[in-house]
Order: C-alpha cells, then structure tokens, then sequence
C-alpha cells in the first residue's frame, strides 16, 4: 500500500510500461517505480534534459545562448497514490513568437520519440498543490477549474478523494479548445459514471459551436457547452456548494511575458488562470479558499 503522506525527494531510474496517447499533442507515461515510499495526489516528478543523448546539441546551444545551466522540468502525475504505476502526463509544448522566449527542450521528445520499455531517470516527489488531509473537516465539496494539461494533477486528487475518501463531493469545469483537445475524456466519463453523487464534469470548449457539437452525437448526461468559463458558471457551481475549497490549475502569464511588457511600460492581457482568478474575486471568494498551481 502506497502511503499517501510520504513526500521524500528521491531519485528512481525507471522504465516506460507503457505510453497512452491520450490526444494528437498529448501522452501518459506509465512508469514502474517499484517501491518509490508513495506521493500525494497533486504532486509532480522532474524530468533533467541532459540525461537523452539526442537532445545534447540543443541542450548546449541554448545553455550558451541563456548563459546557464538547462533546469528539469517538472511534469504532474495523473496516477493516483493508490495506482501500481506512476503516471505522468505530457502536452508537447510550441514555441509562439512574442510568447515563448525560446524554443520548448523537452516536451516534443517525451510526447513523440520514447517507446515502451525505455529507460528513464525521474526525481520526485514535490509539490504543495494538494488537497489536505483533513480537507472532509474543512469543507463538503471541491470545485477544480483547469484548462489543458491543468487537468492533470486535479484528476490525480479526485481519483484519490474517490478512492479514499468517503463523503467529499467534487466539481470538475474544464476549459479545452475543441472537443478532441480534451485530455482524459474518457476516463472523466467513467468516473463521474461510477460515482454520479460526488462527482460532476462540465466541459467548456472554446473553438467549437453549438452546430458542430449536435454533429458529433455525444454521450447523453454529458455537461458539454461551447464559449468560455464564464463567472456565472462559477457563480451557479458555488451558489450550489457554498463552502467549497478551488483549486485553480492552467495557463498562466510568464515570467517572461510580464518582464517583456514591462520593458515596454505595458501590462500582459490575462490569460486562464488571471482570469479565473479575477472572476472568483468578484464573487467574493477569499483567498484562503482558492488554491493555484500555473503553467506558463
């Protein structure tokens, strides 16, 4: 039995069981950790470049070119602590001009290029984005906004919470592009099928339209609209659960956007997670009731 608790760094050469393609930009990779002393539902491994050998000329062009060392990148897990396998989920990140300060290292080997029985060398566990372990004290209902990839470490802590807990009732509004953009499409399905009374899935796809959703005959009892995640989505989802606890994890400013537009003496324009964050002020939710994890 994996202990939930246990968050000790450690370092684990692993192999690839097995990769899932989960979308046409996206995979999970199922690692055999072996005895790894358990992580918490949120957390994430960290990935070094410098371990592949067909990434060394890129790694040393833009160590020189930034003047330091190429860091690890982290990577959340999707498993949940109970799961004999340790998951983690990739989206191959892309290089968009005025965005990204240089082109992404990592994410379009470990998306495209391993296979199945490849060796890998991953560092964790670390993270504070998780629920607490008296969060059925603290409150009744857990309301995750995400978007993308930010799906991931909260699909790791519901699948915990329905695993191990008994009573916390969970709110699961995802933000994607497109209907086949949805990481973990299925697997949301089926849990929230299984466990209908604590539970719920809302999808909100922003390239999509009314029209062009009837035409792909989706499932019935799916919450599936088009447009953004609006404050009044928010507002309906918290005037049903008024104690809940958010967790807010996606797209985000970068570093490198905000010092970009400072240079120019302007602001960088909100993206998921600001506005996510702006609208749950306006509807007056403290802040010691909302947690962030962001990416960008």
């Amino acid at each position: 039995m994996l202990h939930p608790m246990a968050t000790r760094i450690r370092t684990f050469e692993t192999k690839i069981a097995e990769i899932v393609p989960e979308t046409p930009d996206t995979v999970t990779l199922l690692l055999d950790l072996g005895a790894h002393g358990g992580y918490r539902a949120g957390q994430y491994v960290s990935i070094d470049p410098h371990q592949f050998a067909g990434l060394q000329g890129f790694v040393q062009f833009l160590e020189g070119l930034k003047g330091r060392r190429e860091p690890p990148r982290a990577y959340s897990m999707s498993s949940a602590p109970h799961e004999p396998l340790v998951a983690i989920t990739i989206k191959e990140e892309l290089f968009e001009a005025g965005v990204t300060p240089y082109p992404p290292l990592l994410s379009g080997l470990l998306v495209h290029r391993l296979k199945t029985g490849e060796r890998l060398v991953v560092t964790g566990f670390a993270g504070g984005y998780i629920l607490p372990e008296d969060v059925e004290d603290r409150c009744e209902h857990v309301l995750h906004v995400v978007a993308g990839s930010g799906s991931v470490p909260n699909l790791s802590m519901v699948k915990d919470s329905l695993h191990r807990q008994t009573k916390l009732r969970h709110t699961f509004v995802y933000s994607n592009k497109t209907w086949d953009d949805i990481i973990f499409r299925d697997e949301l399905t089926r849990l929230q099928q299984a466990h209908p009374a604590r539970l719920r899935v809302v999808h909100r796809l922003t390239r999509e339209n009314e029209a062009a959703l009837r035409e792909r005959n989706l499932p019935a009892g799916l919450d599936v609209g088009t447009g953004r995640v609006s404050a009044d989505l928010l507002a309906s989802a918290l005037a049903a659960e008024p104690s809940s606890q958010v967790y807010l994890c996606g797209p985000a400013v970068s570093v490198w956007e905000r010092r970009a537009c400072a240079a120019k003496g302007t602001t960088p324009p909100p993206r998921f997670l600001e506005s996510m964050v702006g609208a749950l002020e306006g509807l007056g939710v403290a802040h010691d009731r909302i947690k962030v994890e962001a990416f960008g």
